[in-house]
């Protein structure tokens, strides 16, 4: 592993750089009242400021601004109303009902209102009981006021300062991900690869790729600056995101049957030597990341040309050792990855050349795109929204319940004392942070939670137990911030343990010597908290995910559909709409997604709601296999070059009519006959036959030929290529329909209404 690229990832990320932003302004006005000796009095100041720094999502200016500000009044509101009622226990409760719904159910606007609602429930839980307030509330809500709104202004001022930052940072993260995702698929060419762990491993990161992707899309696309103005940065930021999704299509297009691969050249290092070559390609694009993300140009690590060189060197010295009329074909294959990996490194090539592009192309750069196509979907801000979601049909409205109904728990267990404990409102808090959706993620926040706060908690108390110079412990709780901070998105147990240690901190600044109390009530706190939310999200109206698979082995199987159509169109008619592939690419992507991050967080479900688990793994893995095998035949539908010999029709209505069939299957209904019979259909390739008979013939009879252009690749080699993967992507389409047609005689599918 690459230490020093790792560091400079981390460390130049969007997440660190959005963790100082927060620390420093929840410190400095610390550090300010600290100085006038009245901390403690002011202490719900910083406090306002991290509450409303953290429902701060990446997105464009104007979103991220609304939300902050709809983050100001929905805190300062809960704060008013809790403080006035919080000494009418029944009051109390009817505000943990009201507030535990609202604020749970604005999560089907999106990820940014469900932060903001997350957020307005921990600030119920502080005010909930006064402990942090004092005799003078409405003094308490002014100077929270006053740190909430202290925020919203750093915002504004940095974004004004810096407004291409965040932006620059995603699309260098975006790099970084696929970059990772290039390293597994080189691992399939190393020495006794296991396959299956390495699937697994491409699915994940799809998903990351896809997730990242979306938010992204948003950033670039509805800022007005990055995509309107006629200014160098703009355009070239724009230019390298639109290239990253390119790139994306070309990595995916590497896939091939490694397992073959591997028998075929197990004698030779030809494979390594790729997987070595793969590597180098692999940190070339982290160094684009770790450059978009710090701000400045790229320049190349090491001399491509001259490593695609040596390895086009090997793989022609070995065919022209080696070739046999009985191999001929393995090379072929071989030939073709190469010619790919070609692609991958012009491509790389062409990114390095964005970096340095001066202004005058820069000006001249036009997508040609209708950027709203490319939008992610989202739901309107208006009260029908919300109102439609108010039945258990919705997961959102069952969500709302169980938190509702754990903070009510949380709450009326802390009023009966059983234990000694003194600081309630981390039993609510807990609860807030752990209860999520999805069981899988309540689970895993759940067992996290416990383990980041007993480890911080004991590493708290050993540096306050050893420590007593105040710069120090300082300096502690600062780095503690910065990493919580960073961490919270990735890394939720080092999240949590570094959260505990600067709470640990906090109230050792403003109550010293109390450490003990602080350490027992914590882990007592957040056991309580666990036990009741682990609880309630297997008791109360739970959503599990195998309810979900249907619909999104439809979505997956019409997008996929859509996506072969659009790819093929090009070898039955001459025209080839860019934009119209581009979009039906991305939905294709999105879905097979959302299929596998389904399936993923099923498996972490009790085994009694795992419910057609293995029929479900195929079904994804085969997904994964059409989606990857369509987008290496679009390599050839984007070319000028017209394939004739190729029967394209006759294999465009056998592969349709089997995902046809695989749709209809899920949709309930019966198939069609004349779909069964277009799936029997012999595509009239024979042309290839004949051409690679006589090639064969040529090597039989010594006639080979040490071609070593690494840029040119034979016709044969081109139809070949194209014959198999329409073969590939047949073959895996009939498996997909065998699946479900398993999946159906096992299981009720209901008719589409």
């Amino acid at each position: 592993m690459n230490y020093s690229a790792e560091l400079k990832k981390f460390v130049t990320s969007q997440y660190v750089y959005s963790a100082i932003r927060i620390t420093l302004a929840t410190v400095l006005p610390c550090l300010v009242l600290a100085h006038f000796g009245i901390l403690k009095e002011y202490f719900l100041f910083p406090l306002g400021t991290s509450f409303v720094a953290l429902t701060d999502q990446p997105g464009p200016f104007i979103r991220r601004r609304n939300a902050l500000t709809f983050a100001i009044v929905c805190f300062v509101l809960v704060a008013l109303i809790a403080s006035l009622v919080m000494n009418v226990k029944v009051l109390v409760l009817l505000e943990i009902i009201v507030f535990g719904m609202f604020f749970s159910l604005i999560g089907v606007y999106g990820q940014r209102l469900a932060a903001v609602g997350s957020l307005s429930l921990v600030v119920l839980a502080i005010f909930i009981d006064g402990h942090l307030t004092g005799s003078n509330i409405y003094k308490s809500l002014l100077i929270f006021t006053a740190g909430c709104v202290w925020f919203l202004l750093i915002f504004l001022i940095v974004t004004t300062i810096q407004p291409y930052k965040l932006a620059s940072q995603m699309i260098g993260e975006n790099y970084l991900q696929l970059a990772e995702f290039l390293k597994i698929k080189a691992n399939y060419y190393q020495k006794n690869p296991d396959f299956n762990k390495l699937t697994t491993q491409v699915i994940a990161k799809q998903i990351e790729i896809k997730n990242l992707q979306e938010e992204t899309r948003e950033t670039v696309f509805k800022t007005r600056t990055i995509v309107n103005e006629s200014t160098t940065t703009s355009r070239l930021l724009m230019l390298m995101f639109l290239n990253s999704m390119d790139l994306h299509e070309k990595l995916m297009t590497s896939e091939s049957d490694y397992q073959k691969l591997q028998q075929s050249f197990e004698d030779s290092m030809i494979l390594v030597n790729i997987h070595d070559y793969l590597n180098l390609l692999s940190e070339e694009i982290t160094n684009i990341g770790i450059s978009l993300q710090i701000g400045t140009r790229a320049k190349p690590m090491f001399d491509l040309e001259l490593e695609l060189k040596n390895l086009n060197y090997i793989y022609f010295d070995l065919r022209n050792k080696q070739i046999t009329p009985d191999n001929f074909e393995n090379f072929m294959i071989l030939r073709q990855i190469l010619m790919r990996i070609n692609e991958i490194t012009k491509e790389i090539n062409e990114i390095y050349k964005v970096f340095s592009q001066n202004v005058k192309l820069a000006k001249s750069l036009s997508t040609g795109l209708d950027l709203k196509k490319f939008m992610p979907n989202e739901e309107k801000l208006n009260f029908k929204v919300l109102k439609n979601n108010i039945s258990l049909s919705s997961s959102q409205f069952r969500h709302a319940i169980r938190i509702t109904t754990a903070l009510l728990i949380g709450y009326i267990f802390s009023l009966f004392q059983l234990l000694p404990i003194g600081h309630t409102y981390w039993i609510l808090i807990t609860i807030t942070a752990i209860l999520k959706p999805a069981y899988s993620i309540t689970k895993q926040r759940n067992r996290l939670r416990l383990y980041g706060t007993i480890v911080g908690a004991t590493i708290a108390y050993i540096i306050l137990h050893f420590i007593d110079i105040n710069a120090v412990l300082f300096t502690i709780l600062l780095l503690s911030m910065i990493l919580c901070f960073s961490l919270l998105k990735g890394r939720y147990f080092w999240a949590v343990l570094f959260m505990t240690i600067y709470v640990f901190l906090s109230f050792n600044f403003l109550s010293p010597g109390k450490i003990d109390i602080i350490f027992t009530d914590r882990i007592v706190d957040t056991i309580i908290a666990g036990i009741i939310a682990f609880l309630v999200s297997y008791i109360v109206l739970p959503v599990w995910e195998h309810t979900q698979n249907l619909d999104l082995m439809k979505k997956s199987a019409a997008s996929n559909l859509i996506y072969f159509q659009s790819v093929i169109s090009k070898f039955l008619q001459d025209d080839f709409d860019i934009e119209d592939y581009k979009v039906k690419r991305k939905n294709a992507i999105i879905s097979l997604a959302n299929l596998s991050d389904n399936f993923q967080r099923m498996i972490s479900e009790p085994k009694n709601q795992q419910k057609k688990l293995e029929v479900v793994h195929q079904f994804v893995a085969t997904s994964h296999l059409i989606t990857a095998y369509t987008a290496s035949l679009s390599q050839y539908s984007k070319s000028e070059r017209k394939y004739p010999e190729i029967d394209a029709e006759s294999w465009s209505r056998k592969i349709e009519s089997e995902m046809q069939q695989t749709s209809t299957l899920l949709n309930g209904e019966k198939v069609n006959e004349a779909l069964i019979m277009e799936s029997r259909l012999e595509p009239e390739d024979s042309s290839i036959e004949d051409m690679l008979l006589k090639r064969k013939t040529e090597i039989e009879e010594n006639e080979s030929y040490d071609r070593r252009d690494p840029e040119k690749i034979s016709r044969l080699t081109e139809l070949k290529n194209i014959h198999d993967v329409l073969e590939l992507i047949y073959d895996v389409a009939k498996e997909q329909r065998k699946v479900i047609e398993k999946y159906k005689s096992e299981t009720s599918i209901p008719p589409q209404s």
